[in-house]
């Protein structure tokens, strides 16, 4: 393990002196923290898609421990990061669940100057007092949250970051790159008034042989209707996450199914699941699809019929690149509408602005060839 972590990348000298400031957290508290922050712990791993995106330069300087599941849930992704950044590997990490407590014990080790867990979490470490033992010791916590409320939640969360690390001019352009992305999408959706074509959305893909999770309205059902489809899940799941069973996946006849998957080896070896992601084989991809139209759940529905079946990275679900999907979710369901959008290049665009790795194809398969 190593400690002090912050104060080997250079350039600290240059920070602002901390200063103590309330803010706001996601889930209402308001929290005193010293800002700039120098010592961030990540409750979970993939907190590092958008501190790289707010500290580009080095997005590491202040990240001083954090949960295990970039390097398990988004192997390829791991792997850019530590490509250009060796010492991520230094970086202590622990084991834990994305609604489960955090190490506490390794997090009073890295006496950092905030903690940040994901909204979900809220539950299990107040009932076990882990704030206030925190608190007593100067450890703040905040939550944010990129899954349960995406869409209303995401922007919050990028300005509470930006705020306590001294970026919020930086917030405000990344929000800005955001919203016009998904307004290339719902503006043309709101002009054009496209019949909505039913949507089956099945969640984490080959993880399990379980069928049916989903998506409730919130999150990907609302990426599905932002793109002008609509979310079968919406109609009969009261929660962001949920089970439909077989019967009612094919009662409601979906005319598209899109699988959520990643490259989920550390988990499920040898899986159905989809290796999706920054780099993935196009042709592996879609051979690992092409197993889903079998599934007893799409007998004879429209989208087996038509073949309309497409995968997605997973991790869309619980990161602030949200855009992308509705971007390509777009272009599945209309494709006449949208033939000049190009999610790659978007996201490309969003690489090239806001992170310190390049961007590389993958994350988005289609067995009509749309999203190639």
């Amino acid at each position: 393990m190593i400690f002090g972590l912050a104060n080997v990348f250079a350039g600290e000298q240059t920070t602002p002196p901390q200063a103590p400031i309330t803010v706001t957290d996601i889930a209402g508290r308001q929290v005193s923290v010293k800002a700039p922050v120098k010592r961030i712990l990540l409750g979970e791993g993939r907190q590092l898609y958008l501190i790289a995106s707010l500290e580009p330069d080095d997005p590491l300087a202040h990240v001083v421990a954090w949960r295990n599941d970039l390097i398990e849930a988004d192997p390829a992704t791991y792997q850019q990061y530590l490509e250009a950044y060796p010492k991520l590997a230094e970086v202590p990490a622990f084991a834990g669940k994305e609604n489960g407590l955090i190490d506490i014990e390794s997090t009073i080790v890295q006496k950092p100057d905030v903690v940040l867990l994901n909204l979900e979490a809220m539950r299990a470490n107040e009932d076990a007092k882990y704030v206030e033992k925190l608190a007593e010791l100067n450890i703040p916590v905040l939550y944010i949250d990129f899954r349960h409320y995406p869409l209303k939640n995401t922007e919050p969360t990028i300005r509470l970051l930006g705020k306590i690390m001294g970026r919020e001019a930086r917030a405000e352009e990344i929000i800005a790159f955001r919203r016009e992305a998904m307004a290339r999408v719902t503006e043309v959706i709101a002009r054009a008034k496209p019949e909505r074509p039913r949507v089956f959305i099945e969640r984490i893909g080959g993880y399990a042989d379980d069928c049916c999770l989903s998506f409730g309205a919130e999150n990907f059902g609302k990426y599905v209707e932002l793109a002008g489809g609509h979310n079968i899940g919406s109609d009969i799941l009261p929660t962001t996450f949920g089970q439909l069973n077989p019967e009612q996946v094919i009662a409601a006849n979906p005319e598209h199914v899109v699988v959520t998957s990643a490259d989920w080896e550390a988990y499920v070896p040898g899986g159905h699941w989809i290796p999706l992601g920054p780099g993935a084989d196009p042709k592996v991809t879609r051979e690992k699809l092409e197993w889903f139209t079998s599934r007893s759940a799409y007998t004879d529905i429209a989208a087996q019929k038509a073949r309309n079946f497409h995968g997605i990275w997973h991790q869309f679900y619980n990161s602030p690149y949200e855009f992308f999907a509705v971007q390509q979710l777009a272009k599945w369901f209309h494709p006449e509408l949208f033939a000049d959008l190009d999610p790659d290049a978007t996201f490309a665009e969003y690489h090239r602005r806001f992170l310190p790795i390049p961007y590389r194809h993958g994350y988005a398969v289609s067995l009509t060839g749309s999203a190639d």
